[in-house]
């Protein structure tokens, strides 16, 4: 039971949105089960927004402290508004829940109806999604991105009822911290794909990886171990609590080095950066194992893998694709598919699902016209919206019999 309580700290914080994370696993439980949830359960998330939002010092904005001396200004727009939006559908129903939606997003109901007539009829072989940005609304911090009971209804609606083999394919990890930590959809709907598809959790709970050659994996287990004693260092501990924190992936590590608010200043984000970049010259001096992408948020540093044509690259999602349709025996050959995404980064998703089949159709949510275009070059079925909310009431809508 979450009690209304005093946050002034950072691993408070996420100590309570954990608590909050199990508070909706057992809600959508519940409501799918049996389409009703404990009181008690509801008055819990009450007591969270209290929580969040006696800590508020300015609309959504609130401080924190990392550790006895440093603050950090956190805004809190993704924790208070989900946690709103899902209080709101438990006291008034789905329908007026998605009259809500329709107040809070411009033109919700022609986005919805659109997508709604692109896919309908359809029951997918593979439905492959990405989940920040795409299927869930982006937050600045990946351990306080948990997902909200509403969205985990909808995409579990669509899972179970309108695809064959549904997968999210998620650059975060596996667990701690990982996708299944801030996930509330309920146990063996989904497959999780971690590590941008290198780790992944099967419907029946088996958890497989992508074979990586032993001097990689030695090497890669020196840096976590390297990055994991520089974050002791409370002069840098707080690159692991802020944004992505330290994500010890599979074949990949993440470590950030600002935040969405700009919360560290430049000259210590560009020194972290450059004792991040010195730590892997040291352990791979030639380049040949390690390839460094520095977003200005977060350090990626990625194993690198051979490939016949490319020689030796990164691992992307074009590679999970495969890698996946062969270990479960997805037959990709045969659609549809529904392929989901909301960056640059996902449309190699599209494009692996493409050479498979032309019986391939995708939703992309951006506002990016560029990107748009792309997609729609590489998959003729394919459209965009605007919101991630939009993209999970389309699939809810398709989910439900018309």
């Amino acid at each position: 039971m979450i009690k209304a309580q005093t946050i002034d700290t950072l691993k408070s914080f996420y100590n309570l949105m954990e608590q909050t994370r199990e508070v909706r696993f057992d809600i959508v439980n519940q409501l799918l089960a049996f389409n009703s949830a404990p009181k008690g359960q509801y008055n819990a998330l009450q007591s969270a927004l209290r929580s969040l939002e006696m800590c508020l010092k300015e609309e959504h904005k609130a401080t924190f402290k990392i550790d006895g001396s440093e603050d950090i200004d956190v805004d809190l727009t993704y924790e208070i508004t989900e946690l709103k939006k899902d209080i709101y559908y438990l006291e008034n129903g789905e329908d007026k829940f998605m009259s809500y939606l329709e107040s809070v997003h411009p033109n919700f109901s022609s986005h919805v109806q659109n997508g709604v007539a692109l896919l309908k009829g359809k029951h997918f072989n593979c439905f492959i999604t990405d989940r920040d940005g795409t299927t869930n609304n982006y937050c600045g911090r990946y351990r306080s991105s948990v997902q909200s009971i509403y969205n985990a209804v909808f995409v579990t609606r669509f899972a179970k009822n309108a695809a064959s083999n549904p997968i999210i394919i998620t650059s975060a990890p596996l667990k701690d911290i990982g996708i299944v930590n801030v996930s509330t959809i309920p146990d063996k709907v989904i497959v999780y794909a971690a590590s941008k598809g290198r780790e992944f959790i099967d419907l029946a709970g088996t958890r497989k990886n992508y074979p990586i050659d032993d001097q990689k994996q030695q090497l890669i287990g020196r840096l976590n171990q390297e990055l994991s004693q520089l974050i002791k260092d409370p002069a840098y501990e707080k690159f692991s609590m802020i944004g992505s924190g330290l994500q010890l992936k599979f074949g990949q590590t993440t470590i950030a080095r600002q935040d969405i608010n700009g919360a560290i200043p430049e000259d210590k984000s560009n020194t972290f950066l450059a004792l991040v970049k010195n730590i892997v010259k040291k352990l791979d001096p030639a380049g040949e194992n390690f390839r460094i992408e520095d977003t200005g948020l977060d350090i990626e540093i990625i194993l690198t893998i051979s490939d016949e044509k490319a020689g030796l690259k990164d691992f992307d999602k074009a590679d999970a694709v495969k890698y996946l349709d062969k270990e479960l025996n997805l037959g990709m050959g045969k659609g549809p598919h529904l392929i989901c995404g909301d960056t640059g980064s996902d449309v190699p998703m599209l494009e692996a699902a493409m050479e498979k089949t032309a019986d391939t159709w995708s939703v992309f949510v951006t506002r990016n016209p560029e990107l748009a275009e792309r997609v729609k070059a590489v998959c003729p079925n394919a459209l965009t919206v605007p919101e991630p909310d939009m993209l999970i009431s389309i699939l809810n809508q398709l989910a439900i019999p018309m």
